[in-house]
């Protein structure tokens, strides 16, 4: 067993440092883009079920959602944080370093999701208030949101589990993992909501069991020898360095999910103004804008284990291919879903909620969304590319720039000066904002990689 173990680590090592970057980041980016449009299919299926039992109801969705960024954040925090250093590891030869990253992830992600559970449990009523709930949404999303907090420790450890797997290059399995969790949601909607007759409450059982099954299915990837690495007890770390290394690489997930947790909290916020219409209107423009995102972030996320082996294994010109491979394949991407989505918005809108002021609130702002996300293919895969090489600071500065530094900003400003149409420019704006700040990091650094590799002082090694 320990010389398989070996051939495998041999052949991994081999195929992520040798294989093309752009045959590699392909299929490692291919399941991962699955991944995550069967997941937003999966919410979307949630958005258009919900949305036939009224307006209000389909706005709880929209509340929901943010309430789950929470969790994810948590998984994507200790996922993205102990991958860079998994795949680091496995470039420098080390598999046991990457063994205790891995299940020290898996043992933290699971901890804070369950603190989260009972900090939102014991003050549910006022979470759901913060996050823009009104008195007519508040029921629907209370019977909704019960159910997440039960799913959500599991929620938060799928997402590190997933990452892990995608860090060590077995992308296949984890998309696996997210779209049989995705399937079961889209099935389990109208059985539990219609046929069981358990309206909203059964939109969030059809997902928490969902999220249950999809885990385990991850945990087994792990337990079965499928992975070089695994997250038995006996690899978790007593060392409190791990944990705080974990953090701080993986702190811009965390900062760029909890703004996007923030950002939706505002703009529920903002849009109640003007009234239920609108935040449910801006809830499915929003679940439409992550869809259409998928594709960068997907192929960003195909990119991120590609460039932290090749940088641990000190390939540096493998790396400067695969940012710019990257950032192509993201572009022609997005250009598709973003033309068919305009040509399409209004019976986009249409279909997931019939009401005229939905209809024509949502149409304008898809539009805006469709245009603004041809820049993501710049500011998406200059972040994840910093943190996936461990540079945590500018990884950092880079999450914060769409939502915190831009986004947040522009959401409390432009209604006022703007109204409604403030909301819709808000997020659209920041897009290309951010684009525009990330070019300057990302070509620096490229530029300083490829002076500093010809002069032999770059180190890969992880710290």
């Amino acid at each position: 067993m320990k010389n398989k173990s070996r051939e495998s680590e041999k052949q991994q090592y081999e195929r992520m440092t040798e294989t093309p970057v752009g045959k590699l980041i392909i299929k490692l980016a291919i399941p991962t883009i699955i991944s995550m449009l069967v997941t937003n299919i999966y919410n979307t299926a949630d958005t258009y079920f919900v949305s036939r039992l009224g307006t209000s109801a389909s706005g709880a969705v929209g509340i929901v959602f943010a309430f789950m960024a929470f969790y994810q954040a948590v998984g994507f925090m200790c996922g993205h944080g102990s991958g860079s250093f998994v795949s680091r590891f496995l470039g420098a030869k080390d598999p046991g370093s990457a063994k205790s990253y891995a299940a020290s992830a898996f043992l933290a992600s699971f901890t804070l999701g369950m603190v989260l559970s009972v900090v939102f449990f014991l003050n549910l009523d006022s979470v759901l208030y913060f996050l823009g709930s009104t008195e007519t949404i508040l029921p629907y999303a209370q019977q909704y949101a019960l159910w997440i907090l039960i799913a959500g420790p599991f929620l938060s450890t799928s997402c590190t589990l997933n990452n892990l797997l995608r860090y060590e290059g077995r992308a296949f399995y984890a998309m696996i993992g997210l779209t049989a969790g995705g399937i079961l949601n889209m099935a389990g909607d109208p059985i539990f909501m219609f046929t069981f007759g358990k309206g909203v409450a059964g939109a969030g059982m059809s997902t928490c069991f969902s999220q249950i099954i999809s885990f385990l299915i991850l945990l087994f990837m792990f337990r079965e020898g499928i992975t070089v690495t695994d997250v038995k007890p006996g690899h978790i770390s007593r060392d409190f360095r791990i944990y705080m290394n974990i953090m701080k690489v993986g702190s811009p997930s965390l900062m760029r999910q909890g703004l996007n947790a923030a950002a939706t909290i505002l703009l529920n916020q903002q849009a109640k103004v003007y009234g239920d219409a609108a935040i449910a209107a801006m809830s499915i423009v929003g679940r439409m804008a992550f869809f259409i995102g998928s594709c960068a972030i997907g192929t960003g996320q195909g990119m991120q284990p590609v460039i932290s082996f090749n940088y641990g294994a000190k390939k540096y010109d493998r790396v400067r291919n695969s940012y710019a491979f990257t950032v192509k394949m993201s572009f022609i991407l997005l250009s598709v879903f973003s033309i068919v989505s305009m040509i399409f918005a209004r019976p986009i809108v249409a279909w997931f909620r019939d009401d005229p002021d939905v209809i024509r609130i949502g149409t304008t702002a898809l539009w805006w969304v469709c245009l603004s996300s041809l820049f993501q293919p710049i500011s998406i895969p200059t972040n994840m590319m910093f943190q996936s090489i461990g540079k945590s600071g500018i990884s950092l500065f880079l999450s914060t720039l769409r939502t915190g530094l831009y986004y947040i900003p522009l959401i409390l400003v432009l209604p006022r000066l703007l109204g409604i149409m403030g909301i819709e420019l808000a997020q659209p704006a920041a897009d290309v904002l951010a684009a525009l700040t990330s070019i300057p990091f990302a070509a620096a650094f490229l530029g300083q990689m490829k002076q500093e590799e010809t002069e032999g002082r770059m180190d890969g090694k992880p710290v």
